[in-house]
């Protein structure tokens, strides 16, 4: 039997793909893992990212690592595929021309075939996951139509291609009969969904359709671009109990001179307005944002006001990111203009400003008892999440354990302490 083993790298996007390639080779009597000690009879493909240079510098030493491990005969084969694969996929074959096969984002059916020697035919199951079995990323839509300058996924992925919604209905309903509690809808432009293939924009139709599957608990939305349409996906998580008081929206910056560069259709008054309708109407939930620090021409001014920004809004969650100059991105034209230690010492000022913000706001929740969506048990400790909280990149509650508490249950936790980032409780 032929053993796969998959090491996925890069974003939850690139996740799903991995698990979609390992369903179809399960499906063909193939055994797949993900990211398993390397032998002798083993298979490897590395799902690759290239999006910025510090993932495609991770996803290079990976592929060095394993094609050394197949010149000394400790794995059997190696493949390569993804976002590196597609955006060098030439320079890969002349660097490292010991491995042959390299495959691009949209090379799936290729993939399976020259593994398995069969067609891909459509599923008609739930999804191979990855994560622990009580939740799963759903993408709803591959590529982007956006044209942001710092961007590099157009030019990767391509352009909006919308999932049909009956397809994401299947998966979802399989994926809650197989056991999933959560789902995280993810996509490139989540706010997009359906303007493509229906002309129309239908993540709201999509959403309220996903809520009247039984047995799923959570829904989670990532990924919404600033736009009108902000306000009625706020609407519609403030009427549906099962989609979570959260929302990741990537502002990606607050001075309207950046947000110009950047080539982003909103402004700070845009932005403004959604977070203010966010809070007045969810004023508990969870808002998630993502910055970009050190853009060409950001000035010291620039910065500041991104910097009281981020003061006076006091995000939940924030995502703080050093702009990486890409080739075949619109920035490109740019003067990469912003030093390196000026980048490290704005990210360092906004990290401290964030990590006071969390820590102010999750002393508040001391002495308050939250539903908690349980995820591993580790160290004598079980740690899970509020619904205000997405998996490895927000807070986790750490809790005393006892023989009670199972992976992937929900429980009544009351806050006893908390510190920056996490929170500490007890099961009542």
């Amino acid at each position: 039997m032929k053993k796969i083993n998959i090491i996925s790298l890069g974003c939850y996007k690139n996740l799903v793909d991995s698990e979609f390639l390992a369903t179809y080779l399960q499906k063909n009597n193939i055994e797949v893992a993900f990211e398993a000690p390397p032998s002798k009879d083993q298979t490897v493909i590395i799902n690759t990212c290239g999006f910025i240079h510090d993932a495609k510098e991770e996803s290079i030493e990976y592929i060095l690592e394993y094609s050394n491990l197949k010149q000394k005969g400790e794995i059997k084969d190696l493949y390569v595929i993804g976002c590196l694969s597609e955006r060098y996929r030439k320079e890969l074959k002349k660097e490292i021309p010991e491995i042959k096969n390299f495959y691009g984002v949209h090379e799936l059916p290729q993939i399976v075939k020259k593994i398995s020697n069969k067609e891909i035919q459509p599923l008609n199951q739930a999804r191979y996951i990855s994560t622990p079995s009580h939740y799963a990323y759903l993408k709803i839509a591959e590529g982007c139509n956006k044209n942001c300058a710092f961007c590099s996924i157009p030019a990767i992925r391509g352009k909006h291609i919308s999932v049909n919604q009956e397809e994401i209905i299947f998966q979802a309903q399989k994926l809650v009969d197989n056991g999933v509690k959560e789902l995280l809808v993810i996509s490139q432009d989540t706010s997009f969904y359906g303007k493509d293939k229906y002309n129309k924009f239908k993540l709201p139709e999509l959403l309220t359709n996903l809520v009247k599957i039984d047995k799923l608990d959570w829904l989670r939305l990532h990924y919404l671009y600033p736009n009108n349409l902000a306000f009625e996906i706020i609407d519609i998580i403030k009427n549906y109990p099962k989609i979570c008081n959260y929302l990741d929206i990537p502002f990606q910056h607050s001075s309207d001179k950046i947000l110009k560069l950047m080539q982003r259709s909103h402004n700070e008054a845009i932005n403004r307005k959604i977070i203010e309708y966010y809070k007045k109407n969810i004023p508990d939930g969870g808002l998630r944002t993502s910055i970009i620090v050190g853009f060409p021409n950001e000035t010291d001014e620039d910065f500041n006001h991104l910097y009281n920004f981020v003061k006076e809004v006091e995000f939940d969650k924030l995502g703080i990111f050093s702009y990486s100059h890409e080739e075949g991105t619109p920035a490109y034209k740019l003067e990469d203009n912003v030093p390196n230690e000026v980048k490290n010492e704005r990210i360092m000022q906004l990290e401290e400003l964030q990590a006071n913000i969390s820590y102010k706001k999750n002393q508040k929740k001391i002495g308050r008892t939250y539903k908690v969506l349980i995820d591993r048990i580790e160290n004598d400790f079980a740690y899970g999440r509020t619904e205000y909280d997405s998996p490895e990149v927000d807070t986790e509650v750490k809790i005393e354990f006892d023989q009670k508490i199972k992976v992937g249950n929900f429980y009544n936790i009351k806050i006893q302490d908390a510190d920056e980032f996490d929170l500490f409780g007890k099961a009542e």
